[in-house]
């Protein structure tokens, strides 16, 4: 395989922290790279750098050979980014949703009708496509999302806490699309989550983060076995590995600000 993203030294500096710290990390293309760790940990800055939204203060990253801080431009041709904040517009159908992201990413006019049937039915939407939006269940507003970072055919997509807020039978049926993704068009996927479950399932491997450096990066079940004493234990999961690389103390001095957490909220109970 070969890698489609690697960071260089990636840094990130807010004020007088480092939300992000000497990230080094590399992404084969084809897989689902999952980002864990607690909140503040740099997960969500990480992301929002790779996707050009926001500039590093030292280093660099490359995506399929271009770089994040000299060719920003050509990145964001290639990649998708879904959010934690809603994307979609609720008072527009999932159809003109879609429209509007096809104009932004310039999809070609003759290929447009075409692409936005093919990504509403990818994403089980296509009886939903002229529904309202706003009243749409949650994991159909999250699948929307998804259809829409997927309008250009990026080969990378980053989807920043894919599944909060939803219920279990949603969430499954969102990671089934991530997996129809990967598997149909060997997208490769970076992606955050909360959901230890989630990213066991999903990820070929994870990156550990906590205050900015990566603890830890290998496959789930490399991870599990590298918990002190998992070699007595056959109930080692993902939530030991998170606990025994990220420690039981809270962090006071994370990135996430009141405003951060109040958009998570807001998002999850919208979903909800």
């Amino acid at each position: 395989m070969t890698t489609i993203l690697a960071t260089d030294h990636l840094c990130r500096k807010f004020g007088d922290s480092w939300a992000v710290d000497d990230l080094n990390i590399g992404v084969e293309t084809g897989e689902v790279f999952g980002l864990l760790g607690p909140n503040g940990a740099g997960k969500s800055t990480t992301i929002k750098m790779l996707t050009t939204l926001l500039t590093p203060s030292a280093g660099t990253a490359t995506i399929a050979g271009y770089d994040i801080k000299r060719q920003p431009a050509m990145v964001r041709r290639i990649v998708g980014y879904v959010p934690q904040v809603l994307s979609a517009d609720g008072n527009m159908t999932g159809y003109e949703n879609l429209l509007i992201f096809a104009k932004l990413y310039d999809v070609p006019r003759r290929e447009l009708k075409q692409r936005l049937t093919e990504a509403l039915e990818f994403m089980g939407l296509g009886e939903a496509a002229h529904r309202i939006v706003r009243n749409y269940s949650g994991g159909m507003i999250r699948r929307l999302e998804i259809a829409q970072s997927m309008l250009h055919r990026p080969k990378v997509l980053f989807l920043d806490e894919p599944t909060v807020g939803l219920d279990p039978v949603a969430r499954k049926a969102v990671w089934g699309h991530i997996e129809q993704l990967r598997s149909e068009f060997g997208m490769t996927i970076l992606l955050t989550t909360h959901y230890m479950e989630e990213a066991d399932i999903l990820c070929n491997r994870i990156a550990i983060m906590h205050q900015g450096r990566v603890m830890a990066c290998d496959t789930p079940t490399t991870l599990k076995s590298s918990v002190e004493g998992a070699e007595k234990s056959e109930h080692v999961n993902l939530d030991d590995v998170f606990a025994y690389y990220t420690g039981d103390k809270f962090v006071e001095n994370g990135s996430s600000s009141y405003r951060d957490i109040a958009r998570t909220r807001r998002t999850a109970r919208r979903l909800g």
